[in-house]
């Protein structure tokens, strides 16, 4: 909510802190409104206590008496201005107003026997100084003070007016040491609180900034580990792909063989099934091999831990296979080899592999060329398989994951990878890999999806 002057009201901010909004809290005590009229009541009750005393037991004691007209009148004034204070946040100028013009029936009925201030003017001043903009709550409390230094002045004149005793000389002493006192006072009344009030809403306001900027932190920080926790989860849907898609694909192929060798073929079905068997060993090494890398150590016992790790000295082996199970594969090796970093190496090895599976599955008897040249600036590794005989074959399916693992794997290491079909309908994958230290490649992919 927002007052004439534009100040707003601080919605659901805990009045007090600490215990005891705890506590308020639990009685139902929540809202703005329920929260100040609280103190109102309270304050009503502390400052009829407080004139009380001042009036029936700490003026007698010291001589001073005053009319009971007089008492009851500023006891009145006094706590009709702490019953105001229950629009402090919803109408801080209007509030503060308010209990400066009571204020000066205050001062009229006890000047000049006395200065009696309650707590009104303390709390609507501290109040606007927190919910108003430092120029204006200056300006207000500057009006305050004005109008209530004016008041007493006032009173005080009237009162040395109406005295018999007194010279006007004296009257104006008097009245230059009421205004300098009492305006003292006020200043230190209206402009303190204020400033109270506007250090306490700034190191609010602060609080709740490194309170966000906390909250942004953590968020960050969630981001960034789920972040770690998706890459995590493609590097290992990636292995997974090429290790078990690889074998399990090859198996396939040579089940549905060794299906028709069965009756017509019987030692070749036989052949067939120790192969498949074989196939299946090295795919459950390869799995275990893919578990030990993922979890950052080798496998323990069972010697899991003497598999190989695949890389390019191993592309002969995955060659053989390869040519073994479906149609003919050729594999050219160019230029003097040089070490790779390890991840370099296993990713190279898994797009050929890949490569291979694909050209298994979507063109199975098909010729293909595997090229790995060693360049100066650069390692071309290009994967070639010519069109498919035109003849009927198992079909093992594709989503095209496969094209998707070598993308990632590829910007990975920091190599261009290409795919697409050739002029004469086949399928070529091309990886440049530069090994200049002073420049790598930006990752560009080009595919286009049909026939892989």
């Amino acid at each position: 909510m927002r007052d004439d002057t534009g100040a707003t009201a601080e919605p659901d901010v805990p009045w007090p802190t600490g215990w005891l909004d705890e506590r308020l809290a639990r009685l139902g005590i929540t809202g703005i409104l329920a929260r100040d009229y609280l103190l109102a009541a309270t304050l009503t009750i502390l400052t009829f206590l407080m004139l009380a005393l001042l009036f029936w037991l700490v003026a007698p004691a010291e001589g001073i008496f005053f009319e009971p007209t007089r008492e009851w009148l500023v006891i009145a004034a006094a706590c009709g201005q702490a019953m105001l204070l229950c629009l402090r946040r919803v109408r801080p100028l209007l509030c503060l107003a308010l209990v400066v013009g009571l204020q000066l029936v205050v001062t009229s009925g006890s000047l000049p026997d006395a200065t009696i201030r309650g707590f009104a003017p303390f709390v609507a001043a501290y109040t606007v100084g927190s919910l108003l903009p430092l120029r204006p709550a200056l300006a207000a409390a500057g009006a305050a003070v004005a109008v209530d230094t004016a008041g007493a002045l006032v009173a005080t004149g009237l009162a040395g007016t109406s005295g018999a005793a007194g010279t006007s000389g004296s009257a104006g002493i008097e009245l230059l040491v009421t205004a300098v006192g009492y305006g003292t006072a006020t200043v230190l009344v209206y402009f303190g609180a204020t400033f109270v009030g506007g250090y306490i809403a700034t190191r609010r306001r602060n609080l709740e900034l490194i309170r966000q900027r906390a909250e942004e932190v953590i968020q960050a920080q969630q981001a960034r580990v789920q972040a770690a926790i998706g890459a995590e989860r493609a590097r290992m849907a990636r292995e997974l792909h090429d290790v078990a898609a690889h074998h399990l694909s090859g198996m396939i192929v040579q089940a549905s063989a060794v299906q028709r060798l069965i009756d017509r073929d019987p030692p070749a079905a036989r052949a067939g099934v120790a192969w498949i068997r074989a196939q299946g060993k090295e795919t459950l090494d390869n799995l275990r091999l893919v578990v030990g890398v993922l979890r950052g150590r080798p496998e323990d016992g069972g010697g899991d831990d003497t598999v190989p790790v695949p890389g390019l000295a191993m592309l002969d082996e995955l060659v053989r296979t390869a040519d073994s199970l479906a149609g003919p594969v050729e594999l050219i090796r160019d230029g003097e080899p040089r070490e790779i970093p390890p991840i370099a190496d296993v990713a190279l090895y898994r797009m050929v592999q890949e490569s291979l599976s694909n050209a298994r599955q979507h063109a199975p008897g098909a010729s293909v060329r595997v090229e790995l040249r060693f360049l100066p600036r650069e390692i071309l590794l290009e994967v070639v398989n010519a069109p498919a005989p035109q003849r009927p074959a198992p079909s093992v399916g594709g989503n095209g994951v496969g094209l998707v693992g070598m993308r990632e794997r590829a910007q990975l290491i920091g190599a261009r990878f290409t795919a697409g079909p050739t002029a004469d309908g086949g399928w070529s994958v091309r990886v440049r890999l530069p090994t200049r230290d002073d420049k790598r490649f930006a990752t560009t992919t080009t595919t286009e999806e049909s026939g892989a």
